[in-house]
């Protein structure tokens, strides 16, 4: 009694999907359904088999099927760089200049002034350098990409002297000993796990001494009875021993943090200043802008890196670096156009009352729902690996429905469009006002009243 394929395809309805579909799709779409159906008669089921519910389904499984699975989402969680959810978003001025670079095409590698093949580095060298104070610099497609690099153009078959207390695992499951195995390096590990003297260092040090490298811990905190070696004194011993010396500064700040109560966070001007020959770090996390791996560093250093045969496997296109050069003019302005513009740092800086207002908004609108609603105090994490352990203070909307459990109604927000991620604490949802938009909060709202 099921229909058949054929009687389904001369429908009305499905003429017209193959009109927009390919024929091939509006098939597959069709047979996975009825298949479905008749596995469901076999266990036993009765399943509803009309045309109409048929077709239905099917259109559900072709609508699936050619629409974008990457989608924006609201991110309620107050994680401010949320791994998950993409990390930084970048500003309308960045998301302006890469489609306006996109659209057509551009000078990625073209010199206009001589009309001969260009650098595509060129484009955000002055920035860096600029910002930094480094001689050099040259951009990979992430961090990890950098450091990899790095080490294989600037120590392959030599060794790299590294505190164990720093040698760290970041998301992904990417260890610094294995990357460092994989560069074909050799890793000299110097201290104990909370405690490394500058004379364990020297110590180390041999004639196949090619770096000293230094891991910032960026992800975690030790604390108690530790020492490491600041960067000053391994910058003096790396001079006076004629090798080189390396920072995988992770997260790549270039403002002040202390007003936030960070006293721990170098910028990249300030580890340049230091001496130290090549820096990595981040595009994607406290700098704000897409993801990619940025070096910078003494010109020797870098041109070697950029000789290097892996450079060019790991080099970035042209949209990552259109938003990565209009980010990087955001910097170039005052302090308050900075983190007025960028909009990491904006969350990071916001006032307190514009997030309990953000926070008021959506408990008003909430108050007909079957649910408890309250604005209380919370705290909000950095996250993406950077400033750990900083809780920044933030206002929730708690939200205990009456008529589901709390994970029934995170998973119906998860089908909501678009998809709105909050975090669960105490049989409450909570929605960071944090990290929601102004232009989001409706959304939030609407979501949370719709139903089924």
């Amino acid at each position: 009694m099921i229909p058949s394929v054929d009687s389904l395809l001369k429908t009305p309805q499905v003429q017209g999907w193959l009109q927009v579909y390919q024929r091939r799709l509006v098939v597959g779409a069709i047979t996975d359904v009825l298949d479905a159906r008749r596995g469901n008669i076999l266990q036993g089921g009765t399943p509803e088999i009309s045309a109409e519910c048929l077709l239905s389904d099917a259109e559900g499984r072709l609508n699936a099927l050619v629409s974008c699975q990457l989608r924006p989402v609201i991110n309620a969680t107050g994680i401010v760089i949320h791994t998950n959810l993409g990390r930084a978003p970048l500003g309308l001025t960045v998301l302006n200049n890469v489609v306006a670079v996109s659209e057509g095409y551009s000078n990625l590698e073209y010199n206009l002034q001589t009309g001969a093949r260009g650098k595509r580095y060129v484009h955000v060298h002055q920035h860096l350098k600029e910002l930094t104070n480094a001689e050099d610099s040259m951009v990979v497609n992430n961090n990890a990409a950098a450091v990899f690099l790095s080490l294989c153009a600037l120590a392959k078959g030599k060794e790299v002297i590294v505190s164990r207390g720093e040698l760290v695992e970041i998301g992904g499951s990417f260890r610094v000993p294995e990357i460092m195995s994989q560069s074909g390096c050799i890793l000299r590990e110097v201290g104990t796990t909370n405690k490394t003297h500058l004379a364990d260092y020297e110590g180390a040090l041999t004639q196949e001494t090619a770096l000293i490298l230094k891991v910032h811990k960026s992800n975690f905190k030790v604390t108690g009875f530790t020492n490491e070696v600041e960067i000053d004194a391994l910058s003096a011993l790396a001079r006076r021993r004629g090798v080189g010396l390396m920072y995988d500064l992770g997260s790549g700040c270039l403002v002040d943090l202390k007003p936030l109560g960070v006293h721990t966070e170098p910028s990249v001007a300030e580890i340049i200043k230091k001496d130290v020959d090549i820096v990595t770090f981040s595009g994607d996390k406290l700098l704000g802008g897409p993801q990619c791996g940025i070096i910078v560093g003494r010109t020797g250093y870098v041109e070697r890196l950029r000789q290097h045969p892996l450079s060019r496997a790991v080099r970035i296109d042209k949209l990552t670096l259109a938003a990565l050069e209009a980010t990087l003019v955001q910097y170039l302005g005052t302090p308050e156009a900075i983190t007025r513009n960028i909009p990491v740092l904006s969350m990071l800086f916001q006032d307190l009352g514009w997030i309990r207002n953000r926070a008021d908004m959506i408990a008003s609108g909430l108050m007909d729902i079957e649910a408890e609603v309250e604005v209380a105090s919370e705290v909000s994490q950095v996250g993406g690996g950077a400033l750990p352990g900083l809780e920044l203070p933030t206002c929730v909307v708690k939200v205990r429905p009456l008529s589901m459990t709390v994970q029934q109604l995170q998973s119906r927000l998860y089908k909501a469009n678009p998809p709105v991620v909050g975090r669960i604490k105490d049989s409450h949802l909570l929605l960071d006002a944090r990290t929601i938009k102004d232009s989001e909060v409706n959304a939030v709202i609407n979501s949370l009243k719709r139903r089924g």
